[in-house]
């Protein structure tokens, strides 16, 4: 296995931590409403399924490529289909949205719900793999699953760590309370761009008959 593919896998999980979703949003409304100390003993709860989703996203794409390359691509445009949908509903959110994010006096048993139960976990998580490592098929194995997620961990923990850091500041609090919609509406161009790149890739390689 190359530092590329490693690290490569370590930037899956960071992106798939930093890029605004359910989880991003209400770590930022718990850290404004109850500091870092609370927002990290939520993303200590959030780790268990972050951790969870990225190993069922890495063993469904090393079973896709035992498979062979045509079914991975087929994935890849699927993944790229979901990734344009939840791009296209954020991108066009309207204000008036509840608050994601509320004091919780369990921060730590509210993440590990939290992250355990979010119907969005798998298929991000899978589209941002698919997304990344559709150009490096060789090498993919069930024997580098345990470097694969130590490297996804590794991406996660430092995300983690740094969104802590920030979630509960007072700038980031004001903020996120004045521009809470477009912050919401910049993640869906973030997951439009990904889509457009993971639709490209999947049908140049299909085009080109690999």
């Amino acid at each position: 296995m190359t530092p590329g593919l490693l690290a490569t896998a370590a930037l899956g999980g960071a992106i798939y931590i930093l890029v605004p979703g359910p989880a991003f949003l209400a770590l930022l409304g718990i850290g404004a409403a109850g500091g870092r100390r609370m927002g990290a003993w939520f993303v200590l709860g959030t780790l268990a399924g972050d951790l969870t989703w990225s190993a069922l996203a890495l063993v469904a794409l090393i079973g896709v490529h035992r498979i062979g390359p045509l079914a991975f691509d087929l994935l890849g445009l699927l993944c790229g289909a979901y990734l344009f949908r939840l791009g296209a509903r954020a991108l066009f959110a309207r204000a008036g949205a509840a608050d994601a994010g509320l004091a919780v006096s369990r921060p730590l048993a509210h993440g590990l719900a939290f992250g355990l139960t979010n119907p969005k976990g798998y298929p991000v998580a899978l589209a941002t793999f698919t997304a990344l490592l559709s150009g490096m098929r060789g090498g993919l194995g069930f024997n580098e699953l345990p470097r694969l997620l130590a490297a996804v961990f590794a991406g996660v923990a430092v995300a983690d760590l740094a969104l802590v850091l920030v979630a509960g500041s007072a700038p980031v609090r004001r903020l996120y309370r004045r521009f809470r919609l477009a912050i919401t509406r910049a993640s869906g161009v973030l997951f439009l761009g990904f889509a457009l790149h993971t639709l490209w890739d999947s049908l140049i390689a299909l085009a080109a008959g690999e």
